[in-house]
Order: C-alpha cells, then sequence, then structure tokens
C-alpha cells in the first residue's frame, strides 16, 4: 500500500475510534435511543443522497429483500444495545470491548464458513484479545456496578454484531454493501426513535454546538463518509491489508475519551490496550491467513 493510502487509512480507523466518544457528548442533550435513531436516520438520508447523485440503483430483489429483513432486525438490537450499555459505562470501556468484533467474528466464522478455519495465530490473536477485555471489565478502580453493567450489555451487542457480520459475509456477494448498509439503517432508525419516545426520559433536552458536532460526526463523518472510505479502500488494497490497520482503533477511542471526556487512566486500561490491539495486530499480520 503506497504512503499516502496508508495515511488515509489510519485517518480511517482514527476516526472509528472516536465515535463512541461522540455518542456520549450527544447523551447530554439527546436520549439514548434516540440519538442512534437519529444518527442512523442522518446516514441513511446522506447515503440515499449519494446514491441518487453517483446513479446507484437501490432497488432490490425479494430474497434480498428477506436477507436483509434478518440483517436490518440483528443491527437494530445490537445497536440499541450498545447504545444503552454506552450510557452506563465510558467511552474508552465501550470502544475497547467493541474490538472485540474480530476476535468474535473469527470464532464464529470457524464454525459457519468452512473456508475460514483456526490456525495457530488466529487463537493466539482471540486469546490476547479476550484476556484485554477481562482485564477490563474486572478493574476496580473506582468503577461501579453499573459502568460493569454497561460493559456486559456492550459485550452483548458486540456478540450479536459479530453474528450479523457472518450473516452479511454469506449474503455479501448477491447484495451490495451500500444496500446491506442503507436498508438496516432505513429500518433501525424509525424502530429507534420509537423505543426513545417509550422508553427515554426526554427524547430532547437540548441542542448546543457540541452536541451538534457529534450528530454531525456520528452520522455523516462516520457512518456515511468513513463507511464509503473504508470500502473504496478494501476495493483498491485488499481487505487484509486495510483491516491491519484496526489496531489503531481502540487506541484511538481511549486517548480521545481521556482527552475530551475526561475519563480516568488505569493500569488495567493500558493493559486491556495493549492486549486487545496485540491480539489485532497478531491476526492480521501479513503472514497470517486471516480475511476479516
Amino acid at each position: 500500500m503506497p504512503l499516502n493510502a496508508s495515511l488515509f487509512t489510519i485517518f480511517l480507523t482514527v476516526l472509528f475510534g472516536a465515535n463512541a466518544v461522540a455518542i456520549k457528548i450527544g447523551f447530554a442533550g439527546v436520549g439514548v435511543f434516540s440519538s442512534a435513531g437519529l444518527r442512523f436516520g442522518l446516514a441513511a438520508l446522506a447515503i440515499c443522497l449519494w446514491s441518487l447523485c453517483t446513479g446507484r440503483s437501490l432497488r432490490i430483489s425479494r430474497i434480498q429483500a428477506f436477507n436483509l429483513f434478518i440483517v436490518s432486525l440483528l443491527f437494530t438490537m445490537q445497536v440499541g444495545l450498545f447504545y444503552s450499555g454506552l450510557n452506563k459505562t465510558t467511552a474508552s470501556h465501550g470502544t475497547l470491548i467493541a474490538n472485540l468484533l474480530p476476535f468474535i467474528v473469527l470464532i464464529l466464522a470457524h464454525y459457519c464458513l468452512p473456508s475460514e478455519p483456526f490456525t495457530l495465530r488466529k487463537v493466539t490473536g482471540i486469546l490476547l484479545g479476550f484476556c484485554g477485555v477481562i482485564l477490563l471489565i474486572f478493574d476496580k478502580h473506582g468503577m461501579s456496578t453499573d459502568f460493569r453493567t454497561g460493559d456486559f450489555i456492550i459485550l452483548t451487542a458486540v456478540l450479536l454484531w459479530g453474528i450479523n457480520a457472518i450473516f452479511i459475509k454469506k449474503i455479501i456477494t448477491t447484495t451490495h454493501p451500500v444496500l446491506v448498509t442503507l436498508y438496516p439503517m432505513l429500518f433501525g432508525a424509525p424502530c429507534l426513535l420509537l423505543a426513545g419516545y417509550f422508553f427515554d426520559v426526554q427524547m430532547v433536552k437540548y441542542i448546543d454546538m457540541s452536541i451538534g458536532i457529534s450528530f454531525f460526526y456520528q452520522a455523516f463523518v462516520t457512518a456515511s463518509f468513513g463507511y464509503i472510505a473504508w470500502n473504496t479502500m478494501v476495493r483498491e488494497y485488499g481487505t487484509s491489508i486495510v483491516h491491519s490497520f484496526v489496531f489503531i482503533m481502540p487506541i484511538s477511542g481511549v486517548f480521545f475519551g481521556v482527552i475530551l471526556l475526561d475519563e480516568p487512566v488505569t493500569a488495567s486500561l493500558i493493559g486491556s490496550i495493549l492486549l486487545i490491539a496485540l491480539g489485532i495486530v497478531v491476526i492480521n499480520h501479513p503472514g497470517g491467513s486471516v480475511k476479516a
């Protein structure tokens, strides 16, 4: 990969890593489920406009509609749980636990996708990643029961995310990635807003400059631009090469959580970053056989 492409991929991973921080900032003025619905509603609008401007068809067949319905259900449950958990824990914890996704996908792929068996490198990376999260969840420094509950809720969300990722791998050859991203958003946004109406104490408390910027970031920078840019890099340089930069995401998320939200830095947090990042590096090492 050329230097300019490598730097751009690093830039994207930094953006994705900081997304949990933007979500936490948005919670100050918008309810948990309302935040999720608003984010993906705006992102869906942006992708629809992009598709219209580029002449991309959004029509789907009956089989695609059925598959996308399953993806949409899993997506909506996953997002609802992730936002609920993040409301109870820190952005640093949320980002690190979310980065268990590559490990969970590898485990599920071993049993669901015959072409992706375990290797020693994969097992080593998975063990490193899970050790990092165990260290994080059982960190006793300043962590309340509510924080741990949030961590476990996010862990459940990531498990659903992994299941959805495996299902998407099975249908992606017959369904364009834009459709796989857009239709779950179109389904999930109204469902999440409806959940916000019933379960959020207030759907919208107030909107100020920082909250407006956080939603712009979530909807347009990561969910819209980030998606299109990431998949463009994957198309140009290959999945394995691009995913070798994923280890930067947890580092980015923790860094911005500490800087912008004044979240605590503990020995367990640092150890977790190192273990998770090392696990991702081991799995995606050029000598490995992983297809992320």
